[in-house]
C-alpha cells in the first residue's frame, strides 16, 4: 500500500500534474494540503474517473485539505475537534478518514507568520488541539498516521541554513516543542534522514532560485503510530515533481507500507 502527502499550492492550478502523478506513482491514499478552493470547486469527478474517492475540507481561496483514496473512505472527520478559531472561524486545516486498513489525517498546520503575530499564538494553540485529537484517535492496533504540511522544521538539519531563520517562525523552540509533544503521543517520524539526498527537503521557495540552489526546508512530515511505523517498507521525497513549469513549491512525500 502506498500513502503520500502533498501540499499542492492550489489544486486547480496543479490538477493536470496531480492527475498525471497519481497515475504514474500508483498512490493508494493521498493527503492534500492548500487546495485553495471551495468544496464545490474541488475536482471530485476528475479524481473519481481515476478511481479515487475524495473527502474535502475547503471553504475558499486560502488553506483547504483533502484525502483521496482508492482503497475506501469511511468515518470521515472534517475539521480539527476542539480546534481554535482564527478571526472568528475555524480554518479548513484538517480532515481524517479510515482508508482500508489504516486511519489517516491530512493536516495543514498554520504558518505562524511572525513570532509576535496573533497567527503564531494560534499556531501553538492549533498544535495543542491536534495533540488532544490525535491522542483520542490513535489508540488501538490499527495503523494510524498524521501526514501533511506541519510548517515546522524538526531540527536545524531540516533547513538549508538555520542562521537565515534567526528570529523567524518554523524553527523556534516553542514550535519544535509542540512538534515533539505530538510525537510523544506515540507517533514516529517514519521518513528517515538521510534518504537519497543528504538533505531530503520537501519545500523550496519559488523566489531566489530556491529549488535549483537547494535552499529548502523539510516541513512536510509523516508521523505514524507503532503499527504504521512497523509496516513501513520504503519512504522518499519525490523531488522530480518539484521540477518544471507549473510545479508546486512542495514535493510529495511517499511512504510504502506492507499491509
Amino acid at each position: 500500500m502506498r500513502i503520500a502527502t502533498w501540499n499542492v499550492n492550489s489544486i486547480t492550478a496543479r490538477l493536470p500534474r496531480l492527475l498525471a502523478w497519481l497515475e504514474k506513482s500508483g498512490t493508494d491514499v493521498l493527503c492534500v494540503q492548500e487546495t485553495k478552493c471551495t468544496a464545490e470547486q474541488f475536482p471530485t469527478e476528475a479524481l473519481r474517473e481515476l478511481g479515487y474517492e475524495s473527502a474535502v475540507n475547503a471553504t475558499g481561496r486560502w488553506n483547504g485539505v483533502a484525502l483521496l483514496s482508492r482503497v475506501g473512505l469511511e468515518d470521515v472527520t472534517t475539521g480539527l475537534p476542539g480546534g481554535p478559531d482564527y478571526d472568528g472561524a475555524q480554518e479548513p486545516r484538517s480532515i481524517a478518514a479510515t482508508c482500508g486498513p489504516l486511519r489517516a489525517w491530512s493536516v495543514y498546520v498554520p504558518n505562524g507568520r511572525e513570532i509576535d503575530h496573533a497567527h503564531y499564538a494560534y499556531k501553538l494553540q492549533w498544535f495543542e488541539a491536534l495533540k488532544a485529537a490525535v491522542t483520542a484517535d490513535a489508540a488501538g492496533p490499527r495503523p494510524f498516521a498524521v501526514l501533511g504540511d506541519y510548517n515546522v522544521a524538526p531540527t536545524d538539519d531540516d533547513v538549508w541554513d538555520v542562521a537565515r531563520f534567526e528570529g523567524l517562525t518554523h524553527v523556534t523552540p516553542a514550535e519544535r516543542a509542540a512538534l515533539a509533544a505530538l510525537r510523544e503521543t506515540g507517533l514516529t517520524d517514519v521518513v528517515p534522514r538521510p534518504l537519497k539526498y543528504d538533505h531530503p527537503f520537501t519545500y523550496w521557495d519559488y523566489r531566489e532560485l530556491g529549488f535549483p540552489k537547494n535552499k529548502g526546508m523539510r516541513i512536510d512530515l509523516v508521523y505514524g503510530n507503532e503499527p504504521f511505523a512497523k509496516a513501513v517498507s520504503d519512504a522518499y521525497v519525490d523531488r522530480e515533481e518539484r521540477k518544471g513549469k507549473g510545479a508546486s513549491d512542495h514535493a510529495p512525500v511517499v511512504v510504502d507500507l506492507d499491509l
